[in-house]
């Protein structure tokens, strides 16, 4: 057994990964993050809910051994860090995590309150809460950072219409599709150079020295990394998900016709690898109108490509023609969000992100922390992100009791603020507004 300073490992059984399939007993020990902020909330609702639905599901004969991890304030708490190495091996060690939100500085301020999310130019004391053990350096997103150390290159985020929710779009009940985002690359691979920086200030230099084309000097600067090996392994994960779930097109999306090299190779080789690796179940849907007439072969998947922008406007009038998206880093972020939201935004919706051998869920939404200790925000996400990690597991029971519980009670306008806010407000009858523990209960009384 592996030996931490800070992590207790509980007893239970450790998850293995061998011959490319995870091995899971029937009491997984399962890394959970509290996170920042309104994630010290919706963390104990969600484990409420989970162990809740495996005790009705599997009548004890299955568990969650939860195991403490720390980053963030937390981090900070325990290791005198925001990002503790010590948490990025035991994520490594045990497989599977689930995380709330985590505080990411904005400003340019030099340090961060990590309980209230102030930033100022100064350690020490908070200026905003008071708190004098809360405030670090600023520093890169935790989220991020998690990505890059554990390799977790592919961002997985389901989005799907729940019945009852008030959605601006008046085809949300024909949303449902998943959405791959490429994690390690694109512009989110931290590659970003100040203004006037050496660094920024001698690419500008090459540039100019090798192309003749001029930047200006007062640039800052960002690279925008697309390589074939992580566009295939993203393609590779979003293909092998819609064969395994029997879902009919994976759609590239792009901007390929202004960055023909990076974003543009991404579609090219996507359709590469789909025909290399998956040729017998996959069909491009240039050879579908010139071999097939434009009509599906049985039992193939439709491999196609759309330009981003397109791609915002057909999944508010056409969803339904689309079950699958694989995007680089920026076009994946901006899809998400957009996504969810025209499904009514139900806790900003589930996400997780992997690697062949790790599995790190999440709450996909901020901090909050005015609402820190209120009972009150919609834990809506991470449970959902859960249900995520069970059908993971392989523990679909479990899952489809919380979808169902969470269903009713939507139904039934039991719900927290922000949704029986929009309920109120269509005009709907009987809305009882919930407090986040609330809510959890409601699912659970529901399944």
């Amino acid at each position: 057994m592996v030996e931490f300073k800070e992590v207790k490992i509980p007893e239970g059984d450790l998850i293995q990964y061998k011959d490319g399939k995870l091995i899971i007993g029937d009491r997984p020990i399962i890394g959970r993050l509290r996170g920042d902020g309104i994630g010290l909330d919706i963390s104990p609702v969600m484990e409420n809910v989970v162990n809740a639905a495996i005790e009705k599901s599997y009548g004890g004969a299955r568990a969650i051994a939860w195991c403490p991890l720390y980053a963030g304030l937390e981090g900070l708490q325990h290791y005198g860090s925001e990002f503790p190495e010590e948490t990025v091996d035991a994520i490594r060690h045990l497989k599977i995590a689930i995380k709330g939100p985590f505080t990411t500085p904005i400003g340019e301020e030099t340090h961060v309150c990590l309980n209230c999310a102030h930033q100022q130019d100064h350690g020490g004391t908070c200026d905003n809460c008071g708190h004098d053990d809360s405030v670090c350096p600023r520093f890169r997103s935790i989220n991020v950072r998690f990505r890059q150390h554990l390799d977790l290159f592919a961002c997985v985020r389901p989005i799907r219409y729940f019945e009852g929710v008030p959605a601006p779009n008046k085809y949300a009940d024909k949303v449902d599709f998943i959405i791959f985002r490429e994690n390690t690359e694109d512009v989110y691979a931290g590659y970003d150079f100040e203004r006037g920086s050496e660094t920024a200030l001698a690419i500008i230099e090459l540039i100019k020295e090798r192309t003749g084309r001029q930047i200006r000097p007062d640039s800052g600067i960002g690279i925008k990394p697309i390589s074939t090996f992580g566009t295939e392994r993203l393609v590779r994960k979003a293909l092998q998900w819609a064969v395994d779930h029997d879902l009919p097109s994976v759609t590239l999306v792009h901007k390929g016709n202004i960055m023909k090299f990076t974003e543009g190779s991404f579609a090219k080789w996507g359709y590469e690898l789909a025909e290399r690796e998956f040729g017998d179940k996959t069909i491009s849907e240039k050879r579908l109108w010139n071999e097939y007439d434009g009509k599906m072969p049985e039992g193939k998947i439709l491999v196609k490509d759309r330009i981003a922008d397109s791609i915002f406007q057909q999944i508010q009038t056409r969803p339904d023609e689309y079950s699958v998206l694989a995007l680089p880093n920026l076009n994946g972020d901006y899809m998400s969000d957009a996504a969810i939201a025209l499904v009514g935004g139900l806790g900003l919706g589930p996400g997780a992100n992997m690697s062949d051998e790790i599995g790190l869920f999440e709450a996909t939404h901020g901090t909050a922390p005015k609402y820190t200790g209120m009972d009150k925000v919609n834990p809506g996400s991470l449970i959902l992100s859960a249900v995520m990690m069970l059908d993971y597991m392989g523990w679909s029971e479990a899952a489809e009791l919380i979808i169902k519980g969470m269903e009713q009670s939507i139904r039934d306008a039991e719900v927290t603020y922000d949704l029986a806010r929009l309920m109120n407000r269509e005009g709907r009858e009987g809305v009882n507004e919930l407090s986040c523990s609330g809510f959890g209960q409601a699912i659970i009384d529901r399944m």
